[in-house]
């Protein structure tokens, strides 16, 4: 087995002293760019791998971030981590990618593991629940929560939908077509997220005169068979419900399966709005509406907060506009 390359050996290697080498892999400006380029390319040449640990005991940053998603299943998820490793790489950052399926526990690991590495920073969809308590290790990490806010320790920022103007406008948008019974299928209460989607639908109806009672409002832990199950629920009960609205990607697209598995006709059966809009909603049934996220914006403004310059500060909370986009199936 090969001896690792250290510092100490490529110096030996090279005939100088480790500190120049230590300063020239470091960038250092007090290296002459000579000496600087001849180390780079001689630890290249012997395969020098940086470690992130020495890296974390000398105090310098590590570069390492973290992403915690609860899912790549969702196709906001997906393009978000897509954006965000991109955008990561380009600033000379490690993105590590942890799943948590939702669940505190496994969210609790994969930051002890970024813990382990000496990450500067996680950007994370929290997992419902109490946070658990991590310690000053995690209060020295940036946090920057995405889509939703949990209780944990000082995050630096907040990057959330603001979907109030959407919902009310889809909910506007049935109610002036003629809708009287308009369902709802979302998060649970324990999401932030969902208990701000389910506010904005409630008031809405109540904007256009419809009591929350004539609705159907379906609540639970978002996925894709949640949305299929719940849509199908609402469909097969007594609700004479004639329109339906999504506060979910994967409830979306769950609630929308079920519908064309049933043969519905869109809007002729049942006017549907989904959450999300992706690529393909623009060519089912004519078209799906559906209310859009901007997350080529979140995935920029996340690289932005992780950026060496600004990730000091703390940027609170910081809101971004989804869109209403209506199509043939509402």
């Amino acid at each position: 087995m090969a001896n690792r390359v250290t510092i100490k050996s490529i110096a030996l290697d090279l005939g100088i002293s480790h500190m120049t080498v230590s300063r020239a892999l470091a960038n250092s400006p007090n290296v002459h760019p000579k000496t600087r380029d001849t180390v780079l390319k001689r630890a290249a040449e012997l395969g020098y791998v940086k470690s992130s640990a020495a890296t974390a005991m000398r105090g310098d940053s590590t570069g390492i971030v973290g992403l915690l998603l609860p899912n790549l299943a969702n196709e906001f998820y997906a393009v978000f981590a897509n954006a965000l490793a991109l955008l990561c790489a380009d600033q000379g950052l490690h993105l590590m990618i942890h799943l948590t399926n939702d669940d505190a526990t496994r969210e609790h690991l994969a930051i002890l593991r970024l813990r382990e590495v000496q990450a500067s920073a996680v950007v994370m969809v929290p997992a419902p629940g109490a946070a658990a308590d991590l310690g000053r290790g995690f209060s020295e990490m940036q946090v920057i929560q995405l889509i939703r806010t949990g209780d944990h320790h000082s995050p630096s920022a907040a990057l959330l939908v603001e979907d109030r103007g959407s919902i009310g406008a889809a909910v506007d948008h049935l109610a002036k077509a003629g809708h009287q019974r308009i369902g709802y299928i979302g998060g649970h209460a324990a999401l932030s997220s969902g208990r701000h989607r389910e506010a904005a639908f409630r008031d809405a109806l109540k904007r256009n005169r419809l009591s929350p009672d004539t609705a159907v409002i379906r609540l639970d832990p978002p996925s894709f068979e949640m949305g299929h199950a719940m849509c199908l629920s609402i469909l097969e009960g007594d609700t004479a419900v004639t329109a339906l609205v999504c506060g979910g990607f994967e409830i979306s697209n769950g609630a929308l399966d079920a519908c064309l598995r049933r043969g519905l006709k869109l809007p002729d059966d049942l006017a549907f709005i989904g959450y999300g809009d992706p690529s393909f909603y623009r060519w089912i049934e004519g078209g799906i509406s559906s209310i859009a996220v901007p997350v080529e914006e979140l995935a920029g403004k996340a690289a932005e907060l992780l950026s060496r310059e600004v990730k000091a500060k703390n940027a609170g909370i910081i809101s971004f506009p989804s869109s209403l986009t209506i199509r043939k199936s509402a």
